[in-house]
């Protein structure tokens, strides 16, 4: 299934992609896409319905972030081998764990705020993974039991925010709409192997990120495992997996990051794609 959240921001409505590609409402089932309907039994529930039952939705709609309820959005970094070579970094022994914050989370097709001061604006197409149940201390041989679903994630970034401030990655991961979402939850039972998906970013229509998850360092079910050994995975939690080569900040001769008006379409082979122009950041309301 292609579970999406459709409306505008705070409105939004359950609803599911038909085979046609034709949106049809859920909310008549179900009030939204909440944690309370990502586990297998609840999933199981929905599929049984046939999508012809449900009312067409005319006309074109924004899609919100495709789960509501997030606890955490947390992300893996440095997590794909020709990506770290790109970087000239060595491969982490270990995955590398940060978060983004909740208020990052935004739409697949929501504009993204240049943040004031922001120099060096960046771009990371990510193989989004979506928890089902709670999970805690979970093995790898157990951890895919736990997944409700993948998705499409920008893990739109300020470098120099990240890396020469100071402190942690998450200033300069965590800014407001630094996190495009969707625009669909895809079920397990569409994506066979999450391991081999071809991805793909695009800056003003000039390719910028070609790779597949097949070069992922630590792959989903390690991700997962590993994740829930350091914290306790929710119901309706994100994780973003890392990013293939071709960032702005690996680009040669030199670095090329985003500006005012540019526009970042990408996309995961089965997981839809997104579009994110950038705009200026807008002065505090009194």
């Amino acid at each position: 299934m292609k579970l999406v959240r459709f409306g505008s921001e705070g409105k939004e409505k359950p609803g599911l992609i038909d085979q046609t590609g034709q949106l049809r409402d859920l909310s008549h089932v179900i009030p939204d896409l909440d944690p309370r309907y990502l586990s297998k039994s609840s999933l199981a529930k929905i599929a049984k319905i046939k999508p012809e039952s449900l009312p067409a939705v005319k006309g074109k709609k924004r899609f919100g972030v495709p789960v509501s309820g997030v606890t955490k959005f947390v992300a893996i970094g440095l997590n794909y081998s020709d990506h770290a070579k790109e970087a000239g970094m060595a491969i982490p022994p270990e995955p590398i764990i940060f978060l983004k914050a909740n208020s990052s989370l935004c739409g697949c097709n929501d504009d993204t705020i240049a943040p004031r001061k922001s120099k060096k604006l960046d771009w990371e197409i990510e193989l989004g993974v979506v928890i089902g149940a709670k999970a805690q201390y979970v093995s790898k041989k157990e951890a895919m039991k736990y997944v409700a679903g993948y998705c499409v994630i920008n893990d739109v970034s300020e470098r120099e925010f990240q890396l020469e401030r100071g402190g942690t990655w998450d200033k300069g991961k965590g800014c407001d709409t630094f996190g495009p979402v969707g625009p669909w939850l895809v079920t397990p039972d569409e994506i066979k192997n999450p391991q081999n998906l071809n991805m793909w970013l695009d800056v003003n229509g000039q390719a910028r990120q070609r790779g597949n998850t097949k070069t992922m360092i630590f792959d989903v079910a390690t991700i997962v495992s590993r994740v829930s050994e350091y914290m306790t995975l929710m119901p309706g939690d994100i994780i973003a997996t890392g990013t293939p080569p071709g960032v702005g900040m690996g680009m040669k001769p030199k670095p090329k990051y985003l500006k005012i008006g540019d526009v970042v379409t990408c996309g995961i082979e089965g997981l839809g794609e997104q579009r994110q122009k950038i705009i200026a950041a807008r002065p505090s309301k009194k």
